[in-house]
């Protein structure tokens, strides 16, 4: 245990300027997010309401995987996971008959367990490997899915999803399932945040930051790579659970490739060093996914083109900009004086 806490402890070597603003910058995202949550479905239009049901789906799914990177380990099986816990709610409430609250947190157990499955093979490989293997094994849980009619419905999919209710409300209403999903995205957010923070959290970067000095103290890097996969993707679950019960119908295509390259190019965007930096990753590309819907043809380059931007000029994604910024300040006074 001493070894854990030794090694946790170089996660504070990030830079100063990062640690400063990353908790002014929670806090206003907080209060800001507060508000707007509590108003906006009833001043906001139906299709901008289901945008933001679709935006708290996608906060839990991107916030699962940032915890997942702090270890280091970039796959591309997130979005199989998020299908997993999808498929999961959709069988457990047609076959099972089990109202929403069940299934959503059931969906997430189930996508753990199979991502505990995968990771067997999947955690032989680091880097590169990490990431082909992980696309790899996605693919094939994706196959059982098209070529298995009984019980997944194959290509097609299953449809006629029940929406559940809550408290005496159909789910199927746009207002009801805009808090049902604010609740679950605040839970999972928040134990996340929490994970972040915790002992556990701060092993996990350490394993990042310095794989080397881990290994030698001792600890077992697979096991808390493992638990961070684990974990990770039961979030992914509940919020491919959730997104089966709002669209009620899912079928394999949703988890495709280009599912997995949007997740990943919301992180780059936004950053991995703050909780909060995929986040804002999201929420920024959210408003340029809405803004280039008549340009459907062009919006593969226009993404393509954010993303070299970001990887050349901006790695550290948009949560290092103030610390460039208050750099530059501090410069350009120095440079005056």
């Amino acid at each position: 245990m001493m070894a854990v806490e030794r090694v946790a402890t170089q996660v504070t070597t990030r830079p100063a300027a990062a640690r400063r603003y990353a908790r002014p910058m929670g806090l206003v995202m907080a209060g800001v997010a507060a508000v707007f949550a509590i108003g906006a479905p009833f001043v906001l239009p139906t299709y901008t309401v289901e945008l933001v049901i679709l935006f708290f789906m996608n906060l839990v799914l991107v916030v699962s995987y940032r915890l997942i990177t702090t270890t280091g380990d970039w796959g591309l099986a997130h979005v199989v996971m998020m299908g997993a816990g999808g498929y999961s709610a959709a069988l457990l409430a047609k076959g099972l008959d089990l109202p929403v609250w069940l299934t959503v947190p059931l969906a997430g157990f189930i996508a753990a367990a199979v991502a505990g499955l995968i990771s067997v093979p999947l955690l032989r490989t680091r880097a590169f490997g990490y990431f082909i293997a992980s696309f790899a094994l996605g693919e094939l849980l994706r196959l059982f899915w098209i070529r298995l009619d009984v019980p997944f419905g194959g290509i097609r999919g299953l449809i006629n999803i029940p929406e559940g209710e809550l408290f005496g409300h159909s789910l199927f209403e746009t207002v009801p399932y805009y808090f049902f999903a604010l609740f679950v995205a605040f839970v999972c957010v928040g134990i996340m945040y929490q994970l972040d923070r915790s002992r556990l959290g701060m092993t996990w970067k350490a394993l990042y930051s310095d794989p080397a000095l881990a290994e030698c103290v001792g600890i077992d890097m697979t096991h808390y790579r493992r638990s961070a996969f684990m974990i990770g993707s039961g979030f992914a679950g509940v919020a491919g659970a959730m997104l089966a019960h709002r669209m009620g119908a899912i079928d394999p295509k949703n988890f495709d490739l280009v599912t997995m390259l949007y997740l990943i190019i919301w992180v780059v965007v936004g950053g991995t060093q703050s909780f909060w930096g995929a986040a804002v990753g999201l929420l920024v590309m959210t408003f340029v996914f809405e803004l280039t819907r008549p340009l459907l043809e062009w919006r593969p380059l226009i993404f393509g083109v954010v993303l070299i931007f970001f990887l050349i000029f901006l790695p550290g994604g948009l949560e290092s900009l103030a610390g460039r910024l208050s750099a530059l300040a501090r410069s350009f006074k120095r440079g005056a004086s």
